[in-house]
C-alpha cells in the first residue's frame, strides 16, 4: 500500500486473504470486527493478528452511533484508514453503512441491494440485455407450483441473499417444499439451467475491469452440498469458455457503477449463450483467489490490496497453466480421529500447497453449505483435465474419521 493511504478492512473470520493483508506493514490496516463474530475467530488468529489496531462495533449499537465512535477512535491513529474493503459476503448491507457514516469509500444502498438480493441482481442483469433463468420471488408452495407449472421442474429455490448455497435447494417436485419454513425468509425460485456453470473473478479501478480470470467447476454447487467433489479450477492455459469476459464484466460493473474492488461472478454456457448467474463485490469463496495467483504466476492478493486502497497493480504473469482448490471432505459432525496429514497430502502429483483445518480431537460440525470442508490443497497441472484428475487421486487417498458424539441420556 502507499504510506499516504491506510485500509480499513472488515474482519469476521480468518481467511487467506486477511491473513496476507495482516502481514501489511505495521499503520497500513486497521481491522473493523463485529461483536457477534467474536466466535468465529480462533485464539491462534487473534494472536496472529495482535499487532493490528482492531476496532470492535458492539451488539445492538446503530450503525450511525459505531461510526460516531470510531471516527473519535481513528483520530487517535498515527494515521487514520481513508479506504475500506469488506471480504464478507452476509456482512454487505451492514458494513457498506458503516463505511458511509464513518466517511469512507462504500457501496450505495442501492448498489448493496444490486449484489445482495438475488432477486434484484437478475432483474439488473436483465436491464443490462443479458439473459438469465427465469425467475419469480415465492411465499407459499403453491407459488412455486404456479411456477414450475409455466417453466418445468425441476426448480432452484434459495433466499434472496443467501451464499455458499446456504437453504439453497434443488426442487424435482411439489413433495419437495416439505419442511422448508417459507414465512422465515424472503425467497425466490429459479429455472433450473443445464449447459456448463463457470465462475470468473475481476479486479477493478477507477471503473475499469483490469482483468478477468474464469474457473472451471468440475462439480456444480447444488451438487456439491449433496456431496460432489467441491472444486474450482482457475484456468491459465486459454481452455476457459469462449466467451469475453472482460466485456461482460464491464458491462455489469458500468451498469451498477462499481468504481473499485474485487468482482466474483458465476455464469451459465448454454448453447454458446450467456446467462448471467450471480454476482457479487468481494472476493470469491474457498480459495478461489488463490487459484488464479497459482495459476498466472503473480501476486493476486496484492493486486487486490492494491485496488481497494487506489492503486493500479502490475499484472505480471510468470505462469500459465491451471490451479485449482480441492476441498478436502468433513463428512459428519463429531469427534475427528485418524485425518490425512499435510506431509502425506504434498506426496501427492500435483499437490503444491495443503491447509487443515482441523486435527485429530477436534470437535466439529458439519454444514450443509459450498463451504464445508476440513481443509484443502492447492492442485496444478498442465490442463483442466489434469488437475481433476490429480484432485480425484486426492480424494482417493485422503482419509477423515468423525465419530458421532452420542447424546447424554437423562438421568431417571
Amino acid at each position: 500500500m502507499s504510506d499516504a493511504e491506510v485500509l480499513l478492512m472488515v474482519d469476521d473470520r480468518p481467511s487467506s486473504f486477511t491473513r496476507y493483508a495482516a502481514r501489511e506493514p505495521a499503520g497500513r490496516l486497521v481491522l473493523l470486527r463485529f461483536a457477534d463474530s467474536r466466535t468465529d475467530l480462533p485464539e491462534d488468529y487473534l494472536r496472529e493478528t495482535a499487532h493490528l489496531p482492531v476496532f470492535w462495533v458492539r451488539d445492538g449499537a446503530t450503525p450511525a452511533e459505531e461510526a460516531r465512535r470510531y471516527r473519535d477512535w481513528a483520530a487517535r491513529l498515527p494515521v487514520p484508514p481513508t479506504r475500506f474493503c469488506n471480504p464478507s459476503e452476509p456482512r454487505q448491507a451492514v458494513a457498506q453503512r458503516f463505511a458511509e457514516h464513518a466517511g469512507l469509500p462504500h457501496l450505495t444502498e442501492r448498489q448493496v441491494a444490486l449484489v445482495r438480493d438475488k432477486a434484484v441482481m437478475k432483474s439488473c442483469f436483465r436491464e443490462l440485455g443479458l439473459r438469465t433463468a427465469e425467475f419469480a420471488r415465492v411465499r407459499s408452495g403453491a407459488e412455486i407450483e404456479r411456477f414450475a407449472g409455466r417453466h418445468g421442474w425441476p426448480v432452484v429455490l434459495k433466499p434472496v441473499d443467501s451464499f455458499a448455497c446456504l437453504d439453497t435447494y434443488r426442487l424435482d417436485g411439489p413433495d419437495d417444499c416439505a419442511g422448508i419454513d417459507l414465512g422465515a425468509r424472503d425467497w425466490m425460485v429459479e429455472a433450473y439451467l443445464g449447459g456448463t456453470e463457470w465462475e470468473v473473478c475481476a479486479i477493478v479501478l477507477g471503473g475499469e475491469v483490469l482483468d478477468a480470470w474464469p474457473s472451471a467447476m468440475p462439480c456444480r454447487p447444488l451438487d456439491i452440498v449433496d456431496g460432489a467433489m467441491n472444486a474450482n479450477i482457475s484456468v491459465g492455459t486459454g481452455e476457459g469458455p469462449p466467451v469475453d469476459l472482460r466485456a461482460l464484466v464491464q458491462r455489469i460493473v458500468t451498469g451498477m457503477g462499481i468504481d473499485h474492488g474485487y468482482i466474483h461472478m458465476e455464469f451459465f454456457l448454454i448453447d454458446g449463450e450467456v446467462y448471467a448467474g450471480e454476482i457479487g463485490v468481494r472476493l470469491a469463496g474457498c480459495e478461489i483467489p488463490a487459484n488464479h495467483g497459482h495459476a498466472y504466476g503473480f501476486d493476486v492478493f496484492g493486486a487486490t490490496l492494491a485496488v481497494y486502497t487506489g492503486r493500479r497493480p502490475d499484472l505480471d504473469y510468470r505462469e500459465r497453466r491451471c490451479a485449482g482448490d480441492l476441498l478436502l471432505p468433513l463428512p459428519g459432525s463429531g469427534l475427528v480421529g485418524r485425518i490425512t496429514s499435510r506431509d502425506e497430502l504434498l506426496e501427492i502429483p500435483g499437490v503444491i500447497d495443503a491447509v487443515l483445518k482441523v486435527r485429530p480431537g477436534d470437535t466439529v460440525t458439519a454444514r450443509r453449505a459450498s463451504h464445508n470442508a476440513s481443509g484443502y490443497a492447492h492442485v496444478v497441472g498442465a490442463s483442466i483435465g489434469e488437475v481433476e484428475s490429480r484432485m480425484r487421486e486426492v480424494l482417493a487417498r485422503f482419509t477423515i474419521e468423525v465419530t458421532a458424539r452420542e447424546a447424554p441420556v437423562a438421568p431417571l
